[in-house]
């Protein structure tokens, strides 16, 4: 039986220290994130279905942005142009930091039944990028009522840089760390 034990909030940079932290203190193979889904627990697969469902929703409302990156970009990336090797995995994660919404975009791309076309790679996230707009911290999530209310840790010591009610809003505030019991 998974028990929630606390909400974790953005783990960023720090990710692979907690995580240890977390082995070391429940056990190996005894902890893991999942999320909050209503009044039910859904897993972190289950959790990245919905966040990419984000992407696909997004897309369909907007067109014109859809029309605008698969006519400029490549691919896209987040933390590095590493990224790009994921593909559609989001097991694959090269850098310390998750990067998943790049996946999600070419998952959502997939789903839609279009492919990039353009010639150079696109950075998805940090402000001042050419694909800033694109940032799961500034696109809607396309359920915002399923958004978990309440206080947000931020392990990463930095200030919170998503705005409510976005794809990351969901992805941090509905993220909880479970043990077995």
């Amino acid at each position: 039986m998974w028990v929630t034990i606390e909400k974790p909030g953005q783990l960023g940079k720090r990710r692979h220290d907690v995580e240890q932290e977390w082995t070391q203190q429940y056990g190996k193979d005894n902890w893991r994130i999942a999320y909050e889904w209503g009044s039910t627990i859904i897993t972190r697969p289950d959790a990245l279905q919905i966040y990419e469902d984000g992407y696909y929703e997004f897309f369909q409302r907007e067109p014109a942005r859809l029309e605008w990156l698969v006519k400029i970009a490549s691919d896209v990336y987040d933390t590095a142009p590493t990224n790009v090797q994921a593909g559609l995995s989001y097991e694959h994660q090269e850098t310390p930091n998750n990067h998943i919404h790049d996946v999600s975009i070419r998952r959502a791309l997939l789903r839609l039944g279009r492919q990039f076309e353009g010639n150079r790679l696109v950075r998805v996230r940090w402000i001042g990028s050419e694909g800033f707009d694109y940032n799961p911290g500034v696109v809607p999530f396309h359920l915002p009522h399923m958004i978990a209310k309440g206080e947000l840790k931020n392990r990463d010591g930095g200030d919170i840089w998503w705005h409510p009610n976005t794809i990351e809003d969901f992805y941090q505030r509905n993220k909880v760390l479970q043990v077995q019991r």
